[in-house]
């Protein structure tokens, strides 16, 4: 708790222990900072399970195809009929399955993005508030708005943002994004 900014002035809370130098703008970009570091510290801490799922699936994908080639070199007899078609059905059925995880771990990507994101947004807000000189200017948010809006990848994403910023309560924006998204994925076949 001896945190200090460039002036050498205390940065932590004093919520508990108000003084006159209490500032509502600090506690705010204190919990902005800290909502940061939280998003922050679970993409960390997914990142390493993620990976290791990721090897494991490329490696079985592997294997599956060894399986799908071994199974195609038995010899055709009656003996191995039933083997040869099990194995070529069940090695099928494994691909597929991990085309569908590697479909869930773009997906997941897509979500680190945009958590990266989203921290990276919070960081310029809490910049904002925190210096006097650019709190108050009204070019500083249109600009820190522009810079978010260009980090969406999606029209769905720009849509929600832009509703938000029109002042479209933000539950009833997230259900328009949702229902884009359902049209959406109806039009376009994912696998």
């Amino acid at each position: 708790m001896t945190d200090s900014n460039e002036h050498g002035a205390y940065r932590g809370t004093r919520a508990h222990r108000p003084d006159l130098d209490w500032s509502q703008v600090r506690e705010t970009v204190l919990m902005l900072e800290l909502a940061a570091g939280q998003i922050m510290a679970a993409l960390r801490d997914s990142d390493n399970s993620v990976d290791s799922l990721a090897e494991t699936f490329t490696g079985m994908a592997g294997y599956v195809r060894s399986l799908a080639d071994i199974a195609g070199q038995l010899p055709d007899s009656q003996e191995l009929a039933g083997a040869k078609q099990m194995l070529g059905y069940v090695s099928e059925q494994v691909g597929t399955m991990v085309n569908q995880a590697v479909v869930a771990f773009q997906f997941y990507d897509k979500l680190t993005q945009r958590l990266s994101h989203v921290v990276n947004g919070l960081s310029e807000v809490s910049g904002i508030i925190d210096d006097k000189r650019r709190l108050y200017v009204p070019d500083e948010w249109a600009a820190l708005q522009e810079r978010i809006r260009s980090k969406f990848s999606t029209a769905e994403e720009r849509s929600l943002c832009e509703a938000v910023l029109a002042g479209m309560p933000v539950e009833e924006a997230l259900e328009n994004y949702l229902a884009s998204l359902k049209r959406a994925s109806n039009e376009i076949e994912l696998f």
